[in-house]
This record gives structure tokens, C-alpha cells and sequence, in this order.
């Protein structure tokens, strides 16, 4: 069988091999710290926790720190702080002058600013882990039991919860340095498999032994489900060719240039970011009055709290498609695209070079932005409607949203990096019928 020999085939590269293995052992050690809970705190007491994370927006976040979070680990607040700081510091770059500079200046500027958005990182761990602990303390005495006393806990629970994040910070870069893939968005991609087999299977039992349909629906569901992760393929690698002619070039006696060439525009060219953007302020209601359980809240806050209510999937799906043109618009730059084509004598054809090719490609970038903005919204909001029509909270999750395009995004990352390594080295690729393509080129998500 095919599969069986492009696995012969990855374990005779040693160099693929040793990224491989090194990437499963950085994910075991990954994985054997969502478990490791902090120091004073009964694991038996955490039922409340984890009943609080089964809906709503803890959903997400537990299911981002693969489960730390509901365990009381010393990994509970995972890598959405480093997340949060590299949005922070994308629009800082965006907006001051400053950073502009830095960022121009080549790899030294690069440098410090992953250095300046790790220090944002702490200074976001340091403020998160009080607040953490204050929603640990609740849940902890509706399971009748409590936190040890004394400031003493507090300051070296958080430092110790800091930690736990930075160590995972310093596995990514690991697994992207020694391993396959990226590491950071691989660490993500772990987290959110991790809650798969469980959440299939507990559909599964929902699904046979109650009067919810039975087998058939389950199995709609499982083809609904692999429409969806087709759609969202189609949206991480969808491109539009605009065709460039070349102009030709006599250079000594030998004759070069005029084949056709086609600038590749993505239909989604912000990829999943419109959607971390569009979360990050989703999440702000739980910023403002704590972790506390989304029953005791009334009103606005409430409306914004559940991810299944109308307001709340309205104002996601309108933030991302206003996130999407918006990121769009700073990652995709007509105007030099324009003058690299005159630089290099290309045109497109029937298109007057310069201004009248920036607009052509400005209106181009509209047409295709639309339609992207909308299917992005779409599969974002999918959870709901997958909610509405009776799936577990917890299976949900995987039919749309940032944990389906994260998923989708990385895998095809990591397979491509895998398939390079297989064609330099002149073996077959990973698929028959062409080459893996991913997300190369955009903007990446994290």
C-alpha cells in the first residue's frame, strides 16, 4: 500500500525521523503537564471546575490548554497570554512608528520584538493567574472544599502557573527548532485533538443510547463533519491567478521571458487571524467580571457569555468579516505589488502598469475578500447551529470555529514540511495526485 511505503520511506530520512521523534517526546512531556496539578489543591475537588468548563466560552479556553485548565494545572493558562501578545504587538507595528522601524530593520528587529512581546507575555501571566485562582477558589468551595490560605499561596501559585506557560512557550520554539511543523501552533493542535476521542465518543453513546436519532443521525453527523473540515481546506488553500505576462528580454543571443506567469491571490489572505482577533474581544466580558459561571450573570454580560445565543455569534461573525478586510488590507499591499511587476517589466495583460495595475489588483482583492469574509464567518459561527440542532457542546466545537481551522491550517502545514523533506530527498510525495499546499505565503496565524 501506498501509506505503508511513504512511512518506510519518512523512517529511512534520519533527519525526518529524529524531528519526528523529537516532536512526539515534546508533546508527551507536554501533555504529562496538563496533569500535574498545582501544589494544595485536591485534584477530587475539581468536579465544579470541570463542570464549568463544559460550556460556553471556558469551553474554548480549556479546550486551547488541552484540558489543563479544568485540571487545575500548572499549565492551566496554556499559550493564549503569548497569543494575546503577539496580536498586541501586530498592531503595535501597525499603528507606532516605532515598531515600524524596528520591524524594518531586518532580523535585530525581530529579535527584540519577540523579546518586548515575551515580556508582555509575563506581564499578561502575572495579571491572569490572581484571576484565575480567585475563580479556582469558587468553584473549589461549591465542591465544599477550599484553597490554602495565606498570600504565600497566591504569589507562588501564579509564579508558578507563569512558569508553566513560559516552559510551553520554550517547548514551541523547540519543537519548531529540532521538530516538524510549528511549534507554537502545534502545541494549540495537540490541545484541541486531545479533547477528540472523548468528545466522539461521548456523541457517539449520546447519540445510540438515547432516543436523539440513533446511529443514522450520528452518522449525518460525521458526514456534515467532513463537509465542514473539506470546506475549511478549501478556504485555507483557495487562491485567485491573476495572469502577469513578462515582457521579453535579449540578453547576449539567448532570447528569455514571455511565458505566462500568474500572481496567486488567496481568497482568505488572513488566514484564522480575523477570528483570534474577533475571539480575543469576545473573551473581554470574562475579563471584566471574572471566570464566574455564565448562570449567574444577567443581561449584556450574559448575552455575550454564551457562544450558542444569537448576539454573541452576530457581533463574532461581524467582527470578522470587518477583521478580515482590515488584516487583509496591511498583509496584501497593491501598490508595491504594482511596482515589483513594473520593476521586473511584467504587466498584466490589457492592465496599464502603475496605477491603473494597483487598482485593478485593489479591485480584485475586494471581489475575492467578500465571499472569503463570509465563508470565515460562516464556518466560525458553525459550533452554534451544529449546537442548535442537537450535538454535545463538547463535539461542537470541531464543526467550525477557530479550533477547526487551526486544526486544518496546521495539519496541512506540518504534512507539507513533511512532504519537502521526502521530495529533496527524491522520494514520492504524500499524495498522488499532487502536492500538499498549505498556508505559505500568508500571513500566519500565530
Amino acid at each position: 500500500m501506498r501509506a505503508v511505503e511513504t512511512i518506510k520511506n519518512i523512517w529511512k530520512i534520519e533527519d525526518l525521523r529524529n524531528r519526528i521523534l523529537t516532536t512526539l517526546l515534546l508533546v508527551a512531556i507536554y501533555r504529562f503537564g496538563t496533569y500535574v496539578v498545582l501544589p494544595g489543591i485536591d485534584p477530587k475537588a475539581l468536579t465544579a471546575l470541570q463542570e464549568q468548563t463544559r460550556g460556553g466560552l471556558l469551553a474554548l479556553l480549556d479546550m486551547f490548554s488541552g484540558g489543563a485548565f479544568s485540571n487545575a494545572s500548572i499549565f492551566a493558562l496554556g499559550i493564549m497570554p503569548y497569543i494575546s501578545a503577539s496580536i498586541v504587538m501586530q498592531l503595535m507595528a501597525i499603528a507606532v512608528p516605532s515598531f515600524q522601524k524596528l520591524q524594518r530593520e531586518g532580523e535585530s528587529g525581530r529579535r527584540k520584538i519577540n523579546q518586548w512581546t515575551r515580556y508582555l507575555t509575563v506581564a499578561i501571566l502575572l495579571f491572569q493567574g490572581p484571576t484565575y485562582l480567585v475563580n479556582l477558589s469558587v468553584q473549589l468551595k461549591a465542591a465544599g472544599a477550599a484553597l490554602p490560605a495565606g498570600i504565600w499561596f497566591t504569589i507562588s501559585s501564579t509564579v508558578i502557573l507563569a512558569a508553566g506557560s513560559m516552559f510551553i512557550l520554550w517547548l514551541g520554539e523547540r519543537i519548531t527548532d529540532k521538530g516538524v511543523g510549528n511549534g507554537i501552533s502545534f502545541i494549540i493542535l495537540v490541545g484541541i485533538i486531545a479533547r477528540l476521542p472523548h468528545s466522539l465518543f461521548q456523541e457517539f453513546v449520546s447519540r445510540t443510547s438515547e432516543k436523539t436519532g440513533g446511529l443514522v443521525m450520528f452518522l449525518f453527523e460525521m458526514l456534515f463533519l467532513l463537509l465542514v473540515i473539506a470546506g475549511a481546506i478549501l478556504l485555507v488553500q483557495g487562491t485567485r491567478k491573476v495572469p502577469v505576462q513578462y515582457a521579453k528580454r535579449i540578453i547576449g543571443n539567448k532570447q528569455y521571458g514571455g511565458a505566462r506567469q500568474y500572481i496567486p491571490l488567496k481568497v482568505n489572505a488572513a488566514n484564522v487571524m480575523p477570528i483570534i482577533f474577533a475571539q480575543a474581544i469576545m473573551f473581554i466580558p470574562i475579563s471584566i467580571v471574572g471566570f464566574s459561571s455564565t448562570g449567574e450573570q444577567s443581561g449584556f454580560v450574559a448575552a455575550f457569555m454564551d457562544n450558542t445565543g444569537f448576539w454573541y455569534n452576530f457581533v463574532f461573525a461581524v467582527l470578522i468579516i470587518l477583521f478580515t478586510y482590515f488584516y487583509t488590507a496591511i498583509t496584501i499591499n497593491p501598490t508595491q505589488m504594482s511596482d515589483d511587476l513594473k520593476r521586473n517589466n511584467g504587466f498584466i495583460p490589457g492592465v496599464k502598469p502603475g496605477k491603473n495595475t494597483k487598482d485593478y489588483l485593489d479591485t480584485i482583492m475586494d471581489r475575492i475578500t467578500l465571499p472569503g469574509a463570509f465563508f470565515l464567518a460562516l464556518v466560525a459561527i458553525m459550533p452554534a447551529f451544529a449546537r442548535i440542532a442537537g450535538v454535545s457542546m463538547e463535539f461542537s466545537q470541531f464543526f467550525g470555529g477557530t479550533s477547526l481551522l487551526i486544526l486544518v491550517g496546521v495539519v496541512l502545514d506540518t504534512l507539507q514540511q513533511v512532504e519537502s523533506h521526502l521530495l529533496m530527498r527524491h522520494y514520492d510525495g504524500l499524495l498522488k495526485s499532487g502536492r500538499i499546499k498549505g498556508r505559505a505565503g500568508a500571513a500566519g496565524a500565530y
